[in-house]
């Protein structure tokens, strides 16, 4: 594990991230906290830099914001969040939550908390696990949970008080994820806490956002794994997490999404009617529904599976989620994916109108008896086709 100069040197190398630390080098009470600094000293790169004003006891609460603004040399958003959060940008890019230090109490389970100023030490202790509950200051000792620098080195997933999972059960995908992402594991206790934890305590909406982040992972196979081992009563009974790369190799760069492709193979052996109730219940688009459902059922993939020629791949494929059709897998979903979708015909309507077919089903057809001859290499030409068309 790095040293906190080391990860401060780290820190800085980031496109915008001098200007984001000397920033809070000018601001009184500025840290920069969580995934960032657990990132630093872990060696890896963040992505994005979280910072907490913790001002002195009695200052103008909308002082350290301005400050901070002002030497990070961009504007002040207004707030975007009921918590306070300003999301600014460095002149380089680089993403900065800002955000003022305070406490947390939530009313009753699942609710979202109730916040009020509060110090540094009050902030750290209200996050989710002690490996994000380590702050960085220019110039100044590391603050940190108490053993949040010990778990840190050990890889260990510890949550802050008992009562956490409780609170808010989405901290149930967060901490799977860290696991999953860092190599890290849950210590004895967080991992019963886990396990008893109810997992309805928020909203399926905020339940299925977390579902989304999870399968956006650069692993999502693992870190998806890692949230059913963590807490099976997050999922419905049958939801089961399998390899998925045959289908993901098939999808072309930048299309396709491969989220959806991995959890509908986990949900191969979820019955029907309960799947899309539980999709229905964290709010799933009705798109995203039809590629986990018909993705997870051999039903559908079948004729995909055991078209033969071209034509008859097309028939099956057309229409069909990409997604859908790189799980039905085999050569023939491998051939629609890079070939055969792209293929078109050189005549249309109105060429088989012009040559005296009437209007209506038929014409259709035709079309159709042209394009399977096109896909099974019969009739390559403008020419050919309209004498398939036509004959």
């Amino acid at each position: 594990m790095r040293t906190s100069q080391e990860a401060e040197a780290a820190l800085r190398e980031l496109p915008g991230g001098a200007r984001v630390l000397d920033a809070a080098a000018g601001t009184p009470g500025a840290w920069v906290v969580g995934g960032a600094v657990r990132d630093a000293l872990l060696g890896r790169e963040p992505k994005e830099l979280d910072v907490v004003l913790a001002p002195p006891a009695g200052a103008d609460p909308a002082a350290p914001l301005e400050a901070f603004a002002a030497c990070l040399g961009v504007p002040l958003e207004p707030e975007q969040t009921r918590f306070g959060t300003r999301t600014l940008a460095t002149p380089e890019g680089l993403a900065v939550d800002l955000v003022r230090a305070r406490r947390e109490r939530y009313p009753r389970p699942g609710a979202l908390p109730e916040v009020e100023p509060a110090d540094l030490d009050a902030d750290l202790a209200r996050r989710d696990v002690t490996v994000n509950a380590i702050a960085l200051r220019p110039g100044e000792p590391l603050r940190a949970a108490p053993g949040a620098l010990d778990d840190l080195a050990a890889g260990v997933l510890r949550i802050l008080h008992p009562r956490s999972f409780e609170d808010d059960s989405t901290r149930l995908w967060r901490v799977a994820r860290y696991g999953a992402r860092l190599g890290f594991v849950p210590d004895a206790a967080t991992a019963g806490l886990a396990v008893a934890a109810p997992a309805a305590s928020v909203s399926g909406p905020r339940h299925g956002n977390e579902l989304r982040r999870t399968l956006a992972e650069a692993d999502p196979v693992g870190a998806l794994e890692a949230t059913q081992a963590l807490a099976p009563q997050l999922f419905p009974a049958g939801f089961g997490v399998r390899p998925a790369a045959d289908a993901l190799a098939l999808l072309p760069p930048g299309e396709g999404r491969r989220g959806l492709v991995v959890l509908a193979r986990a949900c191969e052996t979820v019955d029907a009617a309960t799947l899309v109730a539980w999709l229905d219940a964290l709010a799933f688009t009705a798109a995203e529904r039809e590629v986990v459902a018909a993705g997870s059922r051999a039903v559908t993939l079948r004729p995909l599976r055991s078209a033969g020629d071209a034509a008859a791949v097309a028939r099956a494929a057309r229409g069909v989620p990409l997604e859908v059709v790189a799980l039905a897998g085999g050569a023939g979903a491998r051939r629609w994916i890079e070939e055969l979708r792209h293929v078109r015909l050189a005549i249309d309507g109105a060429d088989l109108l012009a040559a005296g077919v009437p209007a209506g089903p038929d014409l259709g057809a035709r079309l159709q008896r042209a394009l399977d001859a096109r896909l099974n290499g019969d009739a390559s030409s403008r020419e050919e086709q309209l004498r398939v068309a036509l004959g």
